[in-house]
């Protein structure tokens, strides 16, 4: 009989490889396919199930207590807010916890359920993150159901038969569908989110939106930008008419190579044009391949918010937020792109500046969220290329 009575089981996780681990299920039943990442944030799950960069991904954390905070209204990070285009499920090693926070307006579980996000809880994530470390970022199945019946083999059958990142485009499904204008800064105690509504803008900057999150777009508000979103397949002619005075290009799901068939020529018209441009995470592997490098995909990714990374013009490391499944080769650089930045974990390019022009890109995210704030310089360094731009 295919249909197995797991009893106390309520969730699971089935991998592609036949594997079967077995929890306790909560957020919403029901089943996702997706790859298994590792998170080793301690905290800002709220923030990571909502970045869209997790797109058709399962992330298990590593810190044992997650829900402590609840969630709260102010703090996704996606635009659109709908749960298809963020993380499919999350594992934790504990059950979520009742919040105890003076912001939560709901507990994980519950606001998990409404998203439709699967999670399951009571499993040896330390197995699970050495068996990736090991094994590489696995295709499997999270489900959740209430009665603790599952049809296991035609589970681990899904996960064998999903195709899996390598040659899949998101960043149209992650975008916005229309452009528009974003008003509000980063947060600040004791008035949360700044308005800058009524301010008078320093730069006008066009974001192409791969995925982008929200805290990319307040940084560029509090170095004083207005920034006007755009979809992803978006041309560089229609973004010059802007007359904008820098573009950044935003982080996304997906790979990056797929992306690229329409996004690389555009991006090599934006970088001929003389603007400023900024790339972060997948605009930075983007970027690299506009200019003639290439991207692999990784066997365990960097997915957390304390990965130091050092800037080699000026021997300085940096902890920082990263979330890739992929990276840019560095060894394909092209001759007039310099490297900026390694990660001190594996070496991997994590940053790159094209010479005599006023571009720059890294593949970690400056405006954290969740994360430290080390690399929030680097929008201000934006800034100061436009400046340069326009001659001030």
């Amino acid at each position: 009989m295919s249909i197995s009575d797991l009893r106390a089981a309520t969730g699971v996780l089935a991998l592609a490889n036949g594997r079967i681990l077995q929890g306790i299920g909560c957020g919403a039943p029901g089943e996702a396919v997706g790859e298994v990442c590792f998170n080793t944030a301690m905290t800002g799950y709220q923030e990571i199930l909502t970045d869209p960069s997790y797109m058709a991904q399962i992330v298990a954390f590593t810190f044992p207590h997650v829900g402590n905070v609840g969630t709260n209204a102010a703090d996704l990070e996606q635009i659109s807010g709908a749960a298809s285009t963020a993380a499919r499920g999350a594992i934790f090693r504990d059950a979520p916890t009742a919040p105890a926070n003076w912001r939560a307006d709901s507990d994980l579980d519950g606001w998990m359920r409404r998203r439709g996000v699967i999670g399951l809880a009571g499993v040896d994530t330390r197995a699970l993150t050495k068996a990736i470390r090991e094994d590489g970022m696995p295709h499997a199945v999270i489900a959740h159901s209430p009665d603790g019946r599952f049809d296991l083999p035609a589970l681990t059958r899904q996960a064998r038969a999903w195709r899996g990142l390598e040659g899949l485009d998101l960043a149209k499904q992650a975008s916005c569908l229309q452009p528009f204008v974003w008003r509000e800064g980063l947060w600040r105690w004791p008035d949360g989110y700044a308005d800058t509504t009524g301010a008078q803008p320093s730069y006008e900057v066009v974001v192409v939106d791969y995925g982008v999150k929200r805290n990319i777009l307040r940084a560029l508000a509090s170095i004083g930008a207005r920034a006007t979103v755009v979809p992803a397949a978006t041309t560089a002619e229609e973004i010059l008419e802007r007359a904008p005075d820098g573009v950044l290009l935003s982080n996304g799901p997906g790979d990056p190579a797929a992306t690229a068939d329409y996004a690389a020529p555009q991006i090599r018209k934006l970088a001929e044009s003389g603007a400023p441009v900024f790339g972060i995470c997948l605009g930075h592997q983007l970027l690299a391949l506009a200019l003639g490098a290439r991207t692999v995909k990784m066997e365990q990714g960097h997915h957390g918010a304390n990965h130091p990374v050092k800037e080699l013009a000026t021997g300085k490391v940096e902890i920082v937020s990263m979330n890739h499944g992929f990276t840019v080769d560095r060894s394909s650089l092209p001759a007039a792109v310099k490297e900026t930045h390694i990660s001190l974990f594996d070496g991997t390019n994590a940053g790159l500046a094209v010479e005599d022009r006023p571009i720059f890109s890294v593949q970690h995210h400056p405006e954290a969220s969740p994360g430290p704030n080390d690399s929030l310089y680097l929008f201000t360094r934006f800034a100061h290329l436009m400046d340069a731009a326009k001659g001030v």
